[in-house]
C-alpha cells in the first residue's frame, strides 16, 4: 500500500505448497490506496546484462542506490504518474520464477520506534521491488537481499513483504528503521495478514523457518521491549493492539480464517488471532480470489446486507474495496515444467466484481490495453474498463450481482481450460519460441475476456435503462 496516500491498507494471503489444491506455492495481496482512482500500468521489464553504473532513485524521498549490472526480467504494476506518486511496482515474478509482492503496511509500536526510529530517506515500498526482485534466485535470497538493504539504508516505514518460489513461501515484517523478522509459511499451512504485525513466537534456534535482522535479540533486551514473562513474541514486542486494529485490521484476518476454517469460532476483534493456520481442505486460486474480493459476505457486517443495521454494516473495514488498484495471486506450480510454472493472476478492477486474468510470466510483453493507461477514463484501457464494470455492478448491486457472479464463474472456467490447453500445447515449443507462444496466448485470453466484458456491459446498461424511475405506463398507440 502507498504510504504517501494512506496509513493503512492492503490484505495478504500466503499458501504453502502442500496446503494448495495442486501443489503450487501462492502469495497474494490487494494493493489499496487512499483514493478510489489511481491509474496503473501492467508492464514487463526486460532482462538486463552487463549494464554498468545503474541506480534506482525514489521520486518520493532522497533514496538512491546502485543495482547490479545483470538482472532478470520481471513484470510489474506501477503507477502511471510515477513522478508524482512513486513507482510502486507492487508485484511480479522474475525470470527464474521467484515471486515478490510489496508491501503490506505494518506498524511498529512507539516503544520500539523510539529506540530505532524510521529512516526518512531509506528504502521504502515505492522502490523495494525494483531493488530486489530482478536480482534474486530464490525466496530465501530475496529475504536476505531485502534484509541487507534495510541494514544499509534503513526503512522510512513499516513494511511487510511476500516472497515465494516453487518450494518456499516467506513473510517478512520490517517494523522499525532497521529491524525485521521473516517467517517461512510451513508447506501444510496458510496465513492471512492485514496491516498489523502478524508473526508471533520466534524460534531463534530454527533458521530454516525464521530469519531476522542482526542484533535484534540484543536490541530487545537492552531496551526492555519484551512485555511477556516468557517467550519471544514478535507481535507483542513490536506490534500494536489498539482500537484501530480492532476495527480496521483484525476483522479482515478473522473473515479470511472464517472462510478457510469455518469450524473455528473466533472473535473478529481478537488481537491474538493466530498467524499460521491449517485447514482440512486444499486451497485453490478461486478461494484466494473470493477472500480478496470479500466484504464480510453472508454476515451482519456486510455493507450490502439488506437486513443489518448500519452500526453492524459499517463496523469493520472489508477486504475488497473500491480503492483496490490491483489484486494479484502469484502462483508457482510444481506439476509442470519450470518454463510454464509461473502464473500471475491479475485483477485491476474491484476484486469483488472483476476477473483475475492468468498471465504466464514467461512472456516478452504485456497486452497493449494494460500499457499507457490514461490518467482519465478511457474505455479501451483495461484499468478503466474493469474499474467501470465494478462501479456499474455496485451501483445496482441487488439487480446486477448475479449477472456479475455468472460472468466471473464462466471466466474462471475459461481461464482454467485455457491453462490446461496452453500447458499441453507448450510442449511443442522451447526457448524464445516458447516465450513468444506464451505471450500470444496471454494476449489472446486478454482479448477474449475484454469481448466478454463488453458484452456484459451492454447487458447491464440495457437493464439499467429499463430500471429507470423516469417512466410512465401509457397506451402504446399514443
Amino acid at each position: 500500500m502507498k504510504k504517501n496516500h494512506l496509513d493503512d491498507a492492503c490484505t495478504t494471503i500466503l499458501v504453502g505448497k502442500n496446503a494448495s489444491l495442486d501443489g503450487s506455492t501462492m502469495i497474494a495481496r490487494n494493493d489499496d490506496t487512499f483514493l478510489p482512482v489511481s491509474p496503473h500500468n501492467f508492464v514487463l521489464n526486460p532482462a538486463v546484462k552487463g549494464e554498468k553504473n545503474r541506480t534506482v532513485k525514489s521520486w518520493l524521498n532522497k533514496f538512491e542506490a546502485p543495482i547490479p549490472e545483470n538482472g532478470y526480467s520481471w513484470p510489474a504494476v506501477p503507477n502511471v504518474d510515477y513522478k508524482s506518486e512513486g513507482y510502486y511496482d507492487e508485484s511480479g515474478i522474475n525470470g527464474v520464477n521467484v515471486a515478490m509482492s510489496a508491501t503490506e503496511s505494518t506498524y511498529g509500536n512507539e516503544r520500539a520506534l523510539s529506540c530505532d526510529p524510521l529512516v526518512k530517506d531509506g528504502m521504502d515500498e515505492d522502490v523495494i521491488v525494483r531493488m530486489v526482485l530482478p536480482f534474486v534466485d530464490s525466496a530465501i535470497d530475496a529475504v536476505k537481499r531485502t534484509g541487507d538493504l534495510i541494514k544499509e539504508y534503513g526503512s522510512p516505514a513499516g513494511n511487510s513483504v511476500l516472497f515465494s518460489d516453487k518450494d518456499d513461501v516467506w513473510y517478512m515484517e520490517i517494523v522499525t528503521g532497521h529491524h525485521w523478522v521473516a517467517q517461512r509459511i510451513p508447506d501444510d499451512s496458510y496465513a492471512v495478514a492485514a496491516n498489523r504485525v502478524s508473526i508471533q513466537q520466534v524460534d531463534f534456534n530454527d533458521p530454516k523457518q525464521f530469519m531476522w535482522s542482526d542484533g535484534i535479540q540484543e536490541f530487545v533486551e537492552k531496551n526492555h521491549l519484551n512485555t511477556d514473562k516468557t517467550g519471544w513474541n514478535f507481535r507483542h514486542i513490536f506490534g500494536t493492539d489498539n482500537v484501530k486494529d480492532r476495527h480496521y485490521n483484525t476483522p479482515r484476518v478473522w473473515f479470511g480464517q472464517r472462510y478457510f476454517n469455518p469450524e473455528i469460532e473466533q472473535d473478529p476483534e481478537d488481537g491474538e488471532l493466530p498467524f499460521i493456520m491449517k485447514t482440512d481442505h486444499k486451497i485453490s486460486v478461486e478461494d484466494i480470489e473470493y477472500v480478496l474480493g470479500s466484504h464480510y459476505n453472508e454476515t451482519k457486517f456486510d455493507p450490502f446486507s439488506p437486513d443489518s443495521a448500519n452500526d453492524d454494516k459499517y463496523r469493520y473495514r472489508p477486504i475488497g474495496l473500491n480503492r483496490t488498484q490491483n489484486s494479484h495471486v502469484l502462483q508457482i506450480r510444481n506439476d509442470v515444467p519450470e518454463e510454464v510454472a509461473a502464473i500471475m493472476w491479475l485483477c485491476v478492477g474491484f476484486p469483488s466484481f472483476s476477473p483475475y486474468i492468468p498471465f504466464y510470466t514467461n512472456m516478452n510483453d504485456t497486452a497493449k490495453s494494460y500499457q499507457d493507461t490514461s490518467m482519465t477514463f478511457e474505455f479501451n484501457n483495461s484499468y478503466w474498463m474493469y474499474k467501470g464494470l465494478s462501479a456499474l455492478v455496485e451501483s445496482h448491486y441487488k439487480h446486477f450481482v448475479e449477472d456479475d457472479t455468472d460472468y466471473l464463474t464462466e471466466l474462471n472456467e475459461k481461464f482454467r481450460a485455457s491453462i490446461i490447453e496452453t500447458d499441453k500445447l507448450s510442449k511443442e515449443h522451447s526457448g524464445a519460441e516458447l516465450t513468444q507462444f506464451l505471450t500470444d496466448r496471454n494476449q489472446k485470453l486478454v482479448a477474449e475476456t475484454e469481448d466478454k466484458t463488453k458484452k456484459l456491459y451492454g447487458e447491464l446498461f440495457t437493464k439499467a435503462i429499463n430500471m429507470s424511475k423516469l417512466t410512465f405506463n401509457m397506451d402504446k398507440n399514443l
